[in-house]
């Protein structure tokens, strides 16, 4: 199956991860979300009482100056709905990115975001929000968890990971991508 890159997925990667995780026992997913649209999409087939979800947005100030992109309603429906929410710096952004806009140049954390994005935007997202998660004690150490993330919105992008914490990253497994762009 060949999909490209879009939110037009969205449908589909989540039925494919939905299916992975009943099929191989992960109870821990990640998914990325700017709105609440993706995640509250995922809850119609995983939900929060059999499953660990995890909701991670942008952070605050991604869109603009102290944007927040998750309103407070939806933020607040998806901890009643029992997701765990995180918004925090990005893990392969943060002070590296602002060095960057500064003074230009290539930094560590971008080389690996860049490395990361020869499998696709997606792919690259997948694995930052899975650390991102690890890192703020939602999701176990030491277990597969299935990331789901896009290319802009929505979701085209599923992969089976065992995160490392951020420190460790170069520990980090993506064990099996379950769906990507085949064009991106």
């Amino acid at each position: 199956m060949k999909i490209t890159a879009g939110s037009q997925n969205t449908e589909l990667v989540l039925e494919l991860a939905a299916k992975e995780a009943i099929q191989e026992n992960i109870k821990n997913v990640v998914v990325a979300t700017c709105s609440g649209a993706t995640a509250f999409k995922l809850q119609r087939l995983l939900t929060p009482k059999e499953y660990n979800l995890v909701a991670v947005t942008h952070h605050v100030g991604f869109a603009g100056p102290g944007v927040d992109e998750l309103s407070p309603e939806n933020r607040q429906k998806l901890l009643a709905e029992g997701f765990k929410v995180l918004t925090t710096t990005h893990l392969f952004a943060g002070i590296d990115r602002a060095f960057r806009f500064k003074f230009q140049g290539i930094y560590p954390a971008e080389i690996v975001a860049q490395s990361l994005r020869l499998l696709g935007q997606g792919v690259k997202v997948a694995t930052e929000i899975a650390i991102m998660a690890l890192d703020a004690g939602l999701i176990p150490y030491g277990e597969d968890v299935i990331a789901i993330a896009g290319t802009g919105k929505g979701a085209d992008t599923a992969v089976v990971i065992r995160p490392a914490h951020s420190h460790k990253l170069f520990d980090t497994k993506i064990k099996k991508i379950i769906i990507k762009p085949y064009e991106f």
